[in-house]
């Protein structure tokens, strides 16, 4: 966030030259009120990961902190694999021109796979609460074939893990913070924090493990939880509510949350369709 401007970053997606595809970051900015678009990146903000590392084939999405006059970065990193589709995990790229780039830290992430969350590490969320960082990601508890002719799908749970620097993180190793409401194999992703008042608010998204691409009933919807200690969440997907159209962009899915506040009001910006398809859209807290 910026005096006179809010710089919104997003995932983008191209083909190499095998016509498989490949994730990058842009951004656009848009006026305080977010009702005018100011200027979209004509360049990614950095390249893609060295050969055979976490984020070789793509980024998405980072996470960016204000810290000590440096923009922190947080990546998640995916690459490819060959008995399941991708494998991802979280990284630290650094910006000193006001977010325009940014460079890693390393080559290897900062948080990935460990003996209790075996894959799939990511969508790290990170805020500076009390002098200390604290970090919501996700983390897959496995890979499963749920028919024969299907390929695997995964599922993956909301964890919780704290730092003294943003680079050296303790991670709560497998504990599920966030209780489920689909039954065990529900899928949570991209946790996103705000403080209102003295509690806690987290929104993310949630799906069905399988079958959930082209099935509205299945797909990705809002869920949210409240916590007055960081440790403790209840959830409450019922209060806030976000509700779709029906018949428009965003009427059978509503994914990837962000919210934050400027000049007064809770934003909640969201993909909606087909993954973000045909772009995110913005919602106020009434």
């Amino acid at each position: 966030m910026f005096d006179d401007f809010i710089r919104i970053y997003f995932s983008t997606r191209s083909t190499d030259g095998n016509g498989k595809f490949r994730s990058h970051i842009a951004f656009v900015d848009m006026t305080r009120n977010l009702q005018q678009i100011r200027r979209v990146s004509e360049h990614t903000v950095m390249p893609l990961g060295a050969l055979g590392c976490f984020d070789e084939h793509g980024i998405f999405p980072i996470n960016v902190v204000r810290h000590n006059g440096l923009i922190y970065g947080y990546t998640c990193g995916w690459s490819r694999r060959v008995s399941v589709s991708v494998e991802t995990a979280i990284g630290l790229a650094m910006s000193r021109d006001e977010g325009e780039t940014f460079e890693r830290i390393g080559d290897g992430p900062i948080l990935s796979a460990s003996l209790r969350e075996p894959c799939l590490v990511g969508d790290g969320f990170v805020k500076v609460i009390g002098n200390r960082f604290h970090m919501w990601y996700i983390f897959g508890t496995g890979w499963k074939k749920y028919s024969p002719d299907a390929p695997p799908d995964r599922t993956y749970k909301i964890g919780h893990a704290v730092s003294d620097n943003g680079i050296d993180w303790i991670k709560e190793d497998g504990h599920q913070i966030i209780p489920d409401r689909l039954g065990w194999d529900e899928s949570q992703a991209l946790p996103s924090v705000i403080q209102m008042g003295d509690r806690y608010h987290m929104f993310f998204c949630y799906r069905e493990s399988f079958d959930f691409r082209s099935n509205a009933t299945r797909g990705y919807r809002i869920g949210h939880a409240w916590s007055d200690d960081l440790c403790h969440w209840s959830r409450d997907d019922a209060s806030p509510e976000l509700i779709g159209t029906p018949g428009a962009w965003d009427s059978d899915m509503q994914c990837y949350p962000h919210v934050f506040e400027c000049d007064g009001n809770i934003y909640l910006l969201y993909n909606g369709n087909e993954f973000g398809r045909f772009g995110f859209g913005l919602a106020v807290l009434e």
